[in-house]
């Protein structure tokens, strides 16, 4: 097995690093042989064909999806197979779905606030001080005492992230994050990401929004048929990409 590097590309330190990691689903092999290094404040954009095994690679980082063989590490440490260690690790790693997944029995604050209290042991008060900032961020403070069946897909989505930085986490994954909304409502989402990014926090992006990646990534990355094609600067993966899987890729997207 290769030893991870000790720098990335822009002198970055490495906060996560994914070695040799596979992936099957029964029959279907959705990672194959897998190396990638996320450096410390990097964003990086995942994107490709569907059943590319994108959304695989993102929920591998948090052990939503177990792997068959290699290793994660996360600032250094291997991801725990379960329990608190497991528990702690999620803590650090925030996470935004293409639903939503807030609780719609609770108010958006008490969404907002249930992490840090229950996991990260803040008291109410510093808890809902630290939401009201956060939802204020992301644009919906008005929003907080409603629930969330009150408030369109691009605000729940708004909510879900600010819910996800409630727990100060170390970097955050973003599963297709808007997919599910509207079109009209995709920007107030891509604007809340765009500016995370420009905030120094090390983001992985699954998304078919070309123009987010364009605008806010770092890196892109590439992913066709398990695996890792192709990854470069948004403005040579777009401008002169390498490989011919992605030279498709881009050219269906640009004649639709």
């Amino acid at each position: 097995m290769t030893s991870a590097p000790d720098r990335v590309e822009g002198d970055r330190d490495p906060l996560v690093v994914l070695s040799h990691v596979q992936k099957h689903f029964g029959e279907l092999h959705v990672l194959k042989d897998v190396d990638l290094v996320v450096g410390r404040g990097e964003v990086l954009v995942v994107i490709g064909p569907s059943g590319s095994g994108k959304s695989t690679l993102c929920r591998t980082i948090n052990r939503l999806e177990g792997i068959d063989e290699g290793r994660i590490t996360i600032d250094g440490e291997d991801l725990p197979a379960e329990g608190k260690a497991l528990a702690r690790l999620r803590a650090d790693v925030g996470m935004v779905f293409q639903s939503f997944n807030l609780f719609a029995h609770m108010t958006v604050l008490q969404n907002v606030t249930l992490g840090p209290t229950r996991v990260r042991g803040a008291s109410r008060a510093d808890a809902e001080r630290r939401a009201m900032e956060l939802l204020e961020r992301v644009g919906v403070g008005p929003q907080a005492r409603k629930y969330p069946a009150q408030l369109s897909g691009g605000q729940q989505q708004r909510v879900a992230i600010a819910r996800a930085l409630a727990m100060d986490p170390k970097i955050m994954l973003f599963d297709e994050p808007t997919s599910a909304l509207d079109p009209e409502m995709i920007n107030e989402v891509l604007d809340v990401m765009t500016d995370l990014a420009s905030s120094g926090m090390t983001m992985v992006v699954v998304t078919h929004e070309m123009g987010f990646a364009r605008r806010a990534a770092d890196r892109v990355v590439f992913m066709a048929d398990g695996e890792i094609v192709e990854q470069a600067d948004p403005e040579t993966f777009f401008t002169a990409p390498s490989s011919r899987r992605a030279q498709d890729f881009l050219s269906k997207l640009l004649t639709h």
